[in-house]
Formats: structure tokens, sequence, C-alpha cells
């Protein structure tokens, strides 16, 4: 009883199939795979963002350097 069997999860499968439709899981599929796109696009901007902020700043410390010199 501890582990189901891959007959159990073919029933699940078959289950979920007729009651939503294939149609209407593909859907879900491609609206999934947007939004992990999005996020995927979102953290990226967000490190490019802090990666500027860290030149930015290092390019700023530097300036502030040989201005006090």
């Amino acid at each position: 009883m501890g582990s189901f069997s891959i007959w159990h999860w073919l029933i699940v499968l078959i289950i979920v199939m007729l009651v939503f439709g294939t149609k209407k899981i593909g859907n879900i599929g491609s609206d999934l795979g947007k939004a992990v796109k999005g996020f995927k696009d979102g953290v990226k901007d967000e490190e490019e963002k802090s990666e500027a902020n860290k030149i930015a700043i290092d390019v700023t410390a530097k300036e502030k350097d040989k201005s006090g010199s």
C-alpha cells in the first residue's frame, strides 16, 4: 500500500483526461510554460539590473578615489 505502481498512475491519467479533456490539458501545459518563461525572464532582468548597479558603484568609487588623491 505504500507506493503506487504504473497501473495506478495510468488509471489516474485516464480519469484526468476524461474529466478535463486533452485540449484543456494542452492549454494548461502551454500556460504553465509561458509562466515559467516569464519568471525566468524576470529573474534574468533583475540579475542584469543588479550587475549594472555593481558596475556603477565600482565606477563611482574609483572616480572618488582619483579625485580625492
